[in-house]
């Protein structure tokens, strides 16, 4: 561990956030209705980027920077690595699809605010001081909700991106609120110091708690669980469909780093009051994502209701670290759910991959009816859709059957009061949830189709698609890999 300041921690930060105002620039000059040099500037960056993050993740140091505030650490690196592969991904699935409903006819924001929502995540994953994370959670927020209403003359995007905006100022203020009950009881801004602060034992335990009561609720916000949750379905169906995989994807990996800041470094004395109330958002968001899921005759709203059931997955696996105080299981439990949320992420690409390759100019292909006979158009297509709804569904050899197991692995091995009784639940809810996955696996195959259209898709798209699909089949064969670089992270996060 390093401690001083040191501005190599943060080059892949500047070199993004000076190429986005660099690009920003550049598209002014930019005339081709495609944003061609646009797209692939943001490419050739995030690509540079990527590497130089995963450098610094194989390195295994932690660096401070800007005195404590900043911190670089496998975790972090590793995560923002895979943030911006999930951008990068996005846009290259997203483009064509902007283009055709002229996005980029008149400015390349897709592109630029995307660039900017980076930013935002790497400062919420590098943050080691509250307001450092607030900053990057407005950054990243103020940038979506710019990209959701990006289609002006929709009326549907602007009604979400009014709801997303209203909703979302609303989590960030109770955010910021906790933070500061909890300034206020430590005199510190510093998560290090909070963390000592809260271990000392001499600060009034009330207060802490009814601060974490508010920084538990800002961060259900942002991972969209019950009963957080009222703006997940309507901004994921209502927003362009490229924006909606960019709040459904990187956008979980910032949230979980966030949350691993703020709850177990910093908190990490209160578990037995925060993993408490994890478990009940868990509970709720298993039982009401799914049941409402079901419902759904919309592919949008109802990956929107999976997200909120997956992410009770998640918090599962947070739930289980501290037993009594001994946090010898956290190291598992920790690295189970940073598994699960970067699985769950890689699925949400194909997903909305395939919905986007679908969608032709004047035609949202959102509804689960217009996958109808998608087998006998696309056998390709439809194949990748049947693997990422299998994954969701955790149907093994998948990745999400692995990723399901790991985190029910960790609950078990925990042996937290109830635990078994929990992982049960959990299993049940997942059956539930395999009807509406399956329902649309049944429509490719056995539905006649509505069209004779061919799908087409230009060939960054189809290599970008073929890999991404490939991963969710390959990781689930083999997830010893990706397993151990994630509980490698949490290990040397937890060390320091």
């Amino acid at each position: 561990m390093i401690e001083k300041f040191n501005l190599a921690a943060l080059y892949p930060e500047l070199l993004l956030l000076v190429m986005t105002i660099v690009i920003a620039m550049l598209d002014l000059f930019v005339k081709s209705p495609r944003r061609t040099l646009t797209y692939v500037l943001s490419l050739s960056t995030m690509a540079v980027v990527a590497a130089m993050q995963a450098h610094d993740a194989s390195s295994g140091t932690t660096v401070y920077s800007f005195g404590n505030m900043v911190v670089s650490d496998p975790m972090g690196n590793w995560l923002k690595c895979f943030s911006t592969l999930s951008v990068f991904v996005t846009l290259v699935y997203g483009r064509p699809y902007a283009a055709d409903r002229d996005m980029l006819k008149y400015g390349g924001e897709l592109f630029t605010l995307g660039l900017f929502a980076l930013v935002g995540m790497y400062v919420m994953i590098s943050g080691n001081n509250f307001l450092v994370l607030y900053l990057g959670v407005e950054l990243l927020a103020l940038s979506s909700y710019a990209l959701v209403a990006l289609r002006r003359d929709n009326a549907t995007a602007s009604e979400a991106a009014m709801k997303y905006f209203v909703l979302g100022a609303l989590g960030s203020g109770f955010l910021l609120y906790g933070m500061s009950m909890l300034y206020g009881a430590t005199g510190s801004l510093d998560i290090s110091t909070v963390f000592k602060a809260v271990s000392s034992g001499q600060i009034n335990h009330r207060v802490l708690v009814l601060g974490l009561v508010f920084v538990v609720c800002g961060l259900g916000f942002k991972f969209g669980v019950v009963p957080f949750h009222m703006w997940v379905p309507d901004v994921y169906q209502g927003a362009p469909t490229v924006v909606t995989l960019l709040i459904g994807g990187a956008h979980k990996l910032a949230a979980f780093a966030m949350t691993m800041r703020l709850l177990v470094e910093g908190l990490m004395p209160l578990a037995i009051d925060w993993q408490q109330m994890l478990m009940v958002l868990s509970v709720a968001s298993l039982l009401i994502g799914n049941l409402a899921g079901i419902a759904q005759t919309n592919l949008k709203r109802m990956i929107a209701f999976s997200t909120i059931s997956q992410m009770g997955f998640v918090l599962i696996g947070l739930y289980s670290g501290v037993v009594n105080g001994n946090t010898a299981a956290a190291a598992n439990a920790y690295s189970s759910a940073m598994f699960y949320v970067v699985t769950y992420v890689l699925t949400t690409l194909a997903v909305f991959g395939i919905i986007m390759l679908l969608a032709r100019e004047g035609f949202e292909s959102e509804e689960i009816a217009d996958f109808a006979g998608l087998n006998q158009r696309s056998p390709l297509y439809a194949g990748v859709m049947a693997l990422c709804m299998f994954s969701l569904a955790g149907v093994p050899p998948m990745v999400g059957f692995a990723g399901k197991l790991s985190v029910l692995q960790a609950l078990v091995a925990s042996d937290q009061p109830g635990a078994i009784a929990l992982a049960t639940y959990a299993v049940m809810m997942s059956l539930l949830a395999a009807f509406y996955y399956l329902r649309v696996v049944k429509v490719m195959y056995f539905d006649a189709p509505l069209t004779a259209s061919t799908v087409s898709a230009g060939k960054d798209v189809r290599v970008v698609l073929l890999i991404n699909s490939g991963l969710l089949l390959v990781l689930g064969l083999l997830p010893g890999a990706l397993m151990t670089l994630c509980a490698r992270a949490i290990v040397s996060t937890l060390g320091t």
